[in-house]
């Protein structure tokens, strides 16, 4: 299981959905991603094939998943 890895990512099997902390860099979650679909659900390891599915699939992450800047973190009053 990937309980060694920090929790920015987490898998609920419940609602087949990762909920993801808010400000997690791009870079983080997708190496989390990754973990969460090889180690615990078992799909293939090919790489370079990007993300897949247990069964195979591409995974495809939201479009309007962007880098996190300082500014976009700010605060508003």
């Amino acid at each position: 299981m990937v309980g060694d890895l920090s929790e920015i990512a987490i898998w609920d099997p419940d609602e087949v959905e990762i909920l993801v902390n808010r400000g997690t860099h791009p870079h983080d979650l997708i190496r989390e991603i990754h973990a969460i679909l090889t180690i615990d659900l078992g799909a293939p390891n090919i790489p370079g094939a990007g993300l897949r599915c247990f069964c195979g699939m591409q995974v495809e992450l939201p479009s309007d998943l962007e880098p996190v800047t300082a500014a976009s973190r700010a605060q508003t009053l």
